[in-house]
């Protein structure tokens, strides 16, 4: 069964280093994958650009192609977007067919500071993007956490509905949604770090933009 991938963020703004990474994934696992915006993140400040504007970026950006999709369910609850509550709504919607998590490498290293981060196994694999040639810390407890979940085998992750951890290497894009909100604050125009479709309206990027 193909799996479905779930890649959670800000998307403050959507960049091309998120769909890259999303499309590398897919690529990787034969998967289609959801690009999730988060309501109120637990671990971050609140985003620039509203709930809605950031959906329109990501329709936006998501036009022309059928492998990414938008999924606004973190959206559509009150409070802070815990992933856990999260998975439990796909489990419950898409019964046995495997979730494969998306975590950047740093964000698996922090995974214990997450809401109740040793269930997550039950409910979905997880795919660790990283770059090429490089390792990432992972604390010891973690580790040993993961240790026998760990398989290179994306069959393994279409063989079965969660549990599991593969690492996915991806092509580095040093994108940095800090800095695209700088620039534009400046007034400036960073026509190649954006998805072309953010142009086309000028209204979808006025919220990082100074006011005159």
């Amino acid at each position: 069964m193909k799996p479905l991938g779930l890649f959670g963020g800000t998307f403050d703004p959507i960049h091309i280093g998120h769909l890259s990474v999303a499309w590398e994934a897919a690529e990787l696992l034969d998967a289609e994958v959801r690009l999730m915006p988060a309501n109120v993140p637990p671990h971050r400040a609140a985003p620039t650009a509203t709930a809605t504007q950031r959906v329109d970026m990501l329709r936006a950006a998501l036009r022309g192609q059928s492998r990414l999709a938008l999924d606004t369910r973190e959206l559509d609850r009150s409070g802070p977007s815990y992933t856990i509550d999260t998975l439990g709504e796909f489990r419950r919607e898409f019964g046995e067919r495997p979730l494969v998590l998306l975590l950047g490498a740093d964000a698996f290293a922090g995974l214990r500071s997450w809401h109740r981060w040793r269930d997550l196994f039950d409910l979905t694999h997880i795919g660790v993007i990283n770059r090429p040639g490089v390792d990432a810390c992972i604390p010891v407890e973690l580790e040993r956490a993961v240790a026998a979940r760990r398989t290179d085998d994306p069959s393994v992750i279409r063989a079965q509905s969660a549990g599991r951890v593969i690492e996915l290497a991806v092509t580095p894009l040093e994108v940095s949604a800090t800095r695209i909100r700088e620039l534009l604050a400046e007034g400036r125009d960073p026509r190649y770090l954006l998805p072309g479709g953010l142009f086309d309206d000028p209204a979808l990027l006025a919220p990082y933009r100074a006011t005159p």
